[in-house]
């Protein structure tokens, strides 16, 4: 008879399958230790490795001959673990909805440098120009050339120097008779009815409120506002909205600085109709969030909570900063310092009804969070 199973002698002895199995761990980790030996192969006169280091000799791979099979580096697929795959669908579902985000004005995406959006911007392959199609290089440069020749004032430098010496002595003579009293009609080209020239005095003549803003140290301080604000507040006159938009600032916004916000306020909307109003804020709203304010009095601002309450917003979206910073920009006297004012409550940066009174930019605490930058 044989033996019963789960006996003494049979294969179902769970201490032997202990044994066994303690065993194999045993051979695998003296195995893998083996292989972090630190210890040099021996060598004989020749140079030929006799013994020991068989995990660092040519000729053998993990304690093994290198042959077919083991030459080789099996894949494995924990080696692709790490990678983020997405399929096509996946993609293109991606696009269409932060597409559709990014185009309204009223949503935020926040961590945007998570977020693969490159995918969203499509390449620009830039054609080169088919010149060949409209016109042939024979009709334009060739023997059978169709255009005409350009109309020279001179050939050359001397000739040059001739013609400019002859228009200054008619203009010396114009001048001339134009002082003495003379003719007061036409006088030549480029002369007026006085005898002197279009061009003459007008330096003099230019009003000086044209060269303010062109100051490279105005535009420094602007740029230097714009680095510091993560909400940007462009202040509008009501009067004439779009004469007062910076379209250059909002187009370095939405290219270099995407992360950033930017916000209309409409100032002065007592001094214009309120179907106006509601028109232009309609209009300013789909390109981004725009409210209507008025300044006039300290005290009873119209549009001050609305205002502070999209600011708090702000400072919760950018719940991992310890403070935010709003920056007010926009033209001389559309009212920068007075919306500050009013928002704090109380005369914190100077106002004149000139422009360029404020010099240099400086902050304001609005609350423990928010932080207000007036510039120039």
């Amino acid at each position: 008879m044989g033996k019963k199973r789960g006996g003494i002698g049979s294969s179902d002895d769970p201490n032997r399958v202990k044994k066994e199995g303690s065993g194999m761990r045993d051979k695998a980790t003296i195995k893998r230790l083996l292989m972090y030996r630190s210890g040099k192969p021996t060598r004989d006169a020749s140079g030929k490795v006799t013994s020991g280091g068989e995990f660092m000799s040519k000729e053998k791979s993990g304690g093994k001959d290198i042959d077919a099979t083991t030459g080789r580096v099996a894949p494995d697929r924990r080696w692709f673990g790490n990678t983020r795959v997405v399929s096509s669908t996946q993609l293109d579902r991606f696009r269409e909805v932060m597409a559709s985000k990014a185009a309204d004005p009223y949503s935020v995406v926040l961590h945007s440098k998570a977020l693969p959006m490159g995918l969203l911007v499509d390449t620009k392959v830039q054609q080169r120009a088919q010149l060949l199609t409209a016109e042939s290089f024979q009709d334009t440069f060739g023997k059978r050339a169709q255009r005409k020749r350009p109309r020279l004032a001179a050939l050359d430098l001397e000739e040059l120097a001739k013609t400019t010496e002859g228009k200054a002595d008619e203009y010396a003579a114009a001048v001339e008779r134009g002082g003495t009293g003379q003719s007061t009609g036409s006088t030549g080209p480029g002369l007026s009815k006085h005898g002197l020239s279009d061009f003459e005095g007008r330096g003099d003549v230019r009003d000086p409120i044209l060269s303010k803003g062109t100051s490279r140290r105005i535009w420094a301080e602007l740029y230097r506002v714009l680095d510091c604000s993560d909400v940007v507040v462009q202040v509008l006159d009501a009067r004439d909205p779009q004469g007062t938009r910076s379209l250059a600032i909002e187009r370095h916004l939405r290219e270099n600085a995407k992360h950033k916000h930017l916000v209309f306020v409409l100032n002065k909307v007592d001094l214009v109709p309120t179907w106006v109003t509601r028109r232009w804020v309609a209009a300013l709203s789909r390109e981004a969030p725009c409210l209507a304010f008025t300044a006039g009095n300290i005290t009873k601002a119209f549009g001050k909570g609305s205002l502070i309450a999209l600011l708090r917003q702000f400072s919760r979206l950018h719940s991992e900063k310890k403070a935010i910073s709003v920056g007010f920009i926009g033209y001389p006297n559309v009212g920068k310092s007075s919306i500050i004012n009013a928002l704090k409550g109380s005369k914190a940066c100077t106002v004149a009804p000139i422009p360029g009174q404020t010099k240099v930019w400086q902050y304001v605490t609005l609350m423990k969070r928010v932080f207000l930058i007036d510039c120039e």
